[in-house]
């Protein structure tokens, strides 16, 4: 096989050190230097400085946790790092060892087999974990807004049951005065509710009378509404800083949300993952490939195997489904609302809804590339319907006379007569 690197580097990256190989490729067989370094950042400035003296300038090491990020902050800004996804540098188990592992990542990576992962630019790296944080803290709110809602059930309170909102302001006023009061007062209950929940009365008197919550199980409802506005409070700081962040890439901002189903929430959060740089992505297929969205491909000996997509895009993929069901919903333009019904009908709604979101992120593709706004060459199908019954109607008119001509029926004189 062909080297492509014919000086390279393989590191196996751990917690507490790094074993590195320096393959150089000079004739048949390659020369080999292996050296151990720890994963402070004086070692790895050593480490730096032993790959220029070796003229090294390419560095191939595999995604380990988060253990590769240091290392990979001190080398980016002169060596050419490549962070490999196990997948594609794990060796043979039973004759493995840290030094086997450093130099078999090298030998794969020295002959152009090891393909990289995209690592992003710092500023979008940043942003990057400003956003996972959110999503993180989003699924928190979730968990404690849950657990708070479940304390009520475990008491005898069905509120839930009867109000679309535990958290609005009905319910809020009626869950402050079940905490804080030790008797139930039906007259003033109902006095508390607003708006159209007042025809409901009754039937939220109902849902509370008879409850049992002892002044352990309200001590505890307390401590889970102080951490969930805790929660909220520390979201909102999160979008301030966000809103600051996200300055430089206002214009891609204001590009994305011209397609049907993406807000401002939405487009941060794929500017975090993708950036706005589409030339480490080949085509639209490799950035699809790159989130998880296109189906496998897993056939042997003539039999189709599984076919799933690939847990890969662990954040950016629930974003963009999240935008495919919005877009299916739009009220806005119903391009992606006619093709999903298509394609659930053959394939069924999950899959639509995954196709959707393939074809968003290869729109998202095709804008960052071109700077255009979202207009897809098909639109006129489904904005336009009756032109495109008119073009039916002529080319079906066509087919008939091509069809007559070769029978013999009629002539091709006689084809403005059909």
């Amino acid at each position: 096989m062909k080297v492509v690197y014919p000086i390279c580097c393989g590191v196996d990256v751990h917690k507490t050190f790094l074993v590195a190989t320096i393959i150089t490729s000079q004739g048949i067989i390659p020369h080999y230097s292996k050296k151990r370094f720890s994963t402070f950042n004086k070692s790895i400035l050593q480490f730096k400085q032993w790959l220029i003296e070796n003229n090294c300038f390419d560095v191939c090491m595999e995604s380990t946790g988060k253990y590769w990020v240091p290392i990979f902050n001190l080398l980016e800004d002169t060596i050419r790092t490549t962070v490999a996804n196990p997948k594609w540098v794990r060796a043979v188990k039973g004759n493995k060892d840290d030094t086997k592992d450093s130099k078999w990542i090298g030998d794969l990576f020295r002959l152009g087999l090891v393909p990289g992962s995209y690592i992003p630019p710092k500023p979008i790296r940043i942003l990057r974990e400003y956003t996972r944080y959110r999503f993180k803290l989003v699924s928190c709110r979730s968990s404690e807004k849950n657990r708070f809602q479940n304390a009520f059930t475990i008491c005898n309170v069905a509120l839930d049951a009867v109000v679309s909102d535990m958290f609005g302001k009905s319910a809020s006023s009626i869950t402050d005065y079940l905490i804080s009061s030790d008797s139930f007062n039906p007259e003033y209950c109902s006095s508390l509710l607003q708006r159209s929940l007042k025809k409901k009365a009754v039937t939220v008197v109902e849902s509370i009378e008879g409850y049992q919550m002892t002044k352990e199980q309200k001590e505890r409802i307390v401590l889970v509404r102080s951490h969930l506005e805790f929660i909220e409070q520390s979201i909102a700081k999160l979008d301030k800083k966000l809103d600051k962040l996200i300055e430089p890439y206002e214009s891609a901002i204001t590009l994305l949300c011209t397609i049907p189903g993406v807000d401002r929430a939405s487009a941060i959060t794929i500017i975090s993952e993708i950036g706005t740089d589409m030339s480490q992505f080949a085509n639209s297929k490799r950035l699809c490939c790159w989130a998880g969205l296109t189906p496998g491909n897993n056939e042997s000996a003539g039999k189709k195997k599984s076919v799933r997509i690939t847990r890969a895009g662990v954040y950016l993929k629930p974003a963009l489904v999240q935008v495919a069901h919005a877009a299916v919903k739009s009220n806005i333009s119903p391009y992606y609302r006619v093709k999903y019904e298509r394609i659930s009908k053959r394939r069924g709604k999950k899959r639509a809804i995954i196709a959707i979101a393939r074809m968003i992120l290869t729109a998202i593709y095709n804008m960052f590339v071109t700077g255009e706004e979202f207009n897809p060459s098909d639109l006129y199908k489904i904005d336009m319907p009756h032109e495109m019954v008119e073009k039916q109607k002529e080319k079906a008119v066509k087919q008939a006379a091509k069809l007559l001509i070769s029978l013999g029926l009629i002539k091709e004189t006689d084809i403005s007569m059909v």
